[in-house]
């Protein structure tokens, strides 16, 4: 083999090495990104959840009080 074509061999060598590198950066940057927007979405979720459970908690807090104002005026019958 001449100098030439063992340079050729090494550039495709090289060329390769990098092309095989760079595909493997590009699919593992995609995995990535998938992940984080499905834990991007359970968050979502969950955040939605403990929205949900505050306003609820206010609510049951208002109907505690209209219940202890009412039983003020109408004291529950004995059972």
């Amino acid at each position: 083999m001449t100098v030439t074509s063992e340079v050729i061999v090494a550039l495709l060598g090289l060329v390769g090495t990098l092309a095989g590198s760079f595909l493997g950066v590009v699919a593992a940057n995609k995995l990535v990104q998938f992940r984080l927007k499905q834990l991007e979405d359970k968050v979502n979720k969950h955040n939605s959840i403990i929205e949900r459970t505050y306003k609820l908690e206010s609510r049951v807090d208002g109907l505690e009080n209209d219940v202890k104002r009412l039983e003020a005026y109408h004291p529950p019958k004995p059972v």
